[in-house]
């Protein structure tokens, strides 16, 4: 069972915490996650993508001239992709880019996620992260203390002074537990945790 320190706002370690060895000590599968992510980042494209065929652009609908005799190539419609306002080869149209993860694999994903983090010691847990108003000098403070640049940092609800003191910091982001993902906590290199946020994890995924 993974234990890890447990600390305050100012850096400085209090307590200890064991996590649960079924999610922060689950052996991690590279093939999961990488799976889960690509799937993830294939989910947020747009696929709006459109350009018109040489059927579908306005125009040409006579040949621009004889077939023989004008010493220039043979064209049938000044709309051919050779043309410049001609249509488009294989032009790209609207679609779905939407990949479909087994609800298993996303888990086995989350909890390998996760469970790198402690192996690479990245995660830091704090016994809470109250702000009672929005102040990015105050977050600041937080994130030098721990020496964080690049950072996630998760509260077990949405916590809008959070966010907000967080919001302006470059490399920063700040997500609930029920909006936390595999492609999150990758990207980012530390992972700040509230004691709250792990018990709600753990709830979730043990």
């Amino acid at each position: 069972m993974p234990t890890v320190g447990l600390f305050n706002k100012e850096g400085q370690k209090v307590d200890e915490i064991q996590l649960s060895d079924s999610v922060f000590g689950f052996e991690v599968n590279k093939d999961a996650l990488h799976q889960v992510v690509v799937a993830q980042l294939a989910n947020k494209r747009q696929g709006t993508q459109s350009s018109k065929t040489r059927s579908e652009v306005s125009g040409g609908g006579i040949k621009p001239w004889r077939q023989k005799g004008t010493g220039r190539a043979r064209q049938g419609s000044i709309r051919a992709p050779q043309w410049i306002h001609g249509g488009i080869v294989f032009a790209p149209k609207p679609r779905d880019y939407r990949v479909s993860i087994p609800k298993s694999m996303r888990k086995v994903a989350m909890k390998s996620a996760l469970s790198s983090k402690v192996l690479d010691n990245q995660l830091i847990v704090i016994d809470s992260l109250e702000v009672a108003v929005p102040k990015t000098k105050e977050m600041v403070a937080v994130l030098k203390a721990f020496n964080a640049n690049k950072t996630l940092i998760v509260t077990a609800e949405a916590n809008q002074n959070v966010y907000k003191s967080a919001r302006n910091i470059e490399g920063v982001a700040v997500l609930p537990v029920n909006n936390l993902n595999v492609y999150e906590i990758l990207k980012y290199e530390k992972f700040i945790v509230t004691k709250d946020a792990v018990s709600k994890i753990e709830e979730v995924y043990a």
